[in-house]
């Protein structure tokens, strides 16, 4: 079958998106910024019978705060995270985490929903949302339901959304006070590469400048991202010493399951994830103690 013989559709409401993909014969997929989903198509990996486009639905394109912290629209282009100072403020490990998606063209059009959907192991803004205790909101013929992020991602390509279900938002919580997130990656070139390892590090301080909660995330070294608690049982009750990177960096080595290819070999993913999470780790205690 060629695009010829493809549906596309353009819903103007959550529940007519979720009627049309819950009612979907054959191969359905949703079009949140397309930068994942073209490619895949040009390439002929996939072959839509029904795509259907969400970013006209109304909600589906705004970053709201409340109370309880953000929502970021499914539909939100990257580039508008940027843009948000108040986000920034909040979350700079989650927004460099997203900007780091591909050219400047990509920001434009790209998602973090659709970097989640996608289900990479090396999705850049996976581990610093997993990190940052993010949650997906999740519409479906049954309902609205909330799981954390980490939850979505089931191995490479593969995700644990039902038939007809689609993330609506991705939630991110307030921070409490004196706290910092950050990520980072490494890849061979200088930018718009796929990463080899990554990591992504959110704590808050107490007392002291003592680090009273932490979360470590790890992307492309498993087929999912790794979420490391005893790298943060590593930092927490300390001043972030060399005597906790060392801890937090060997829990990160241990936590890490990946493969050998041209990109990198396991011994040398294991060891540069070490690294990174040493390094994340004091780029957001920074933050933290910079903040009042």
């Amino acid at each position: 079958m060629g695009w010829s013989d493809m549906r596309y559709e353009s819903p103007k409401s959550t529940r007519e998106a979720v009627a049309l993909m819950a009612g979907a014969k054959g191969n359905a997929f949703l079009l949140a910024g397309g930068t994942d989903l073209l490619v895949r198509m040009r390439g002929e990996f996939i072959d839509p019978d029904l795509v259907v486009d969400i970013k006209r639905i109304p909600g589906f394109q705004e970053i709201t705060r409340n109370a309880s912290g953000f929502s970021i629209g499914a539909g939100v282009p990257c580039a508008k995270l940027g843009r948000n100072k108040t986000l920034v403020r909040a979350w700079p490990g989650v927004v460099e985490a997203a900007q780091l998606i591909g050219s400047d063209q990509i920001q434009g059009r790209c998602t973090i929903a659709g970097n989640l959907c996608n289900a990479s192991p090396a999705a850049d803004s996976v581990p610093a949302l997993v990190a940052a205790k993010a949650k997906a909101v999740i519409v479906g013929p049954g309902g609205t339901r909330r799981t954390a992020v980490e939850n979505i991602v089931t191995g490479p390509g593969k995700t644990s959304l039902g038939k007809g279900e689609i993330v609506k938002a991705i939630v991110l919580p307030d921070r409490p006070a004196k706290s910092g997130d950050a990520y980072l990656r490494f890849i061979p070139r200088s930018e718009m590469d796929i990463a080899v390892c990554s990591a992504g590090v959110s704590l808050t301080l107490g007392t002291g400048n003592v680090v009273k909660q932490a979360r470590v995330a790890l992307g492309a070294v498993a087929p999912t991202v790794v979420l490391v608690p005893e790298a943060a049982r590593a930092i927490v009750g300390t001043r972030l010493d060399d005597a906790a990177l060392k801890k937090l960096a060997a829990a990160c080595e241990a936590a890490c399951s990946p493969i050998d290819d041209k990109r990198g070999t396991v011994e040398y993913r294991t060891e540069v994830a070490g690294v990174l999470a040493r390094r994340a780790a004091t780029i957001a205690f920074e933050r933290a103690r910079r903040k009042r």
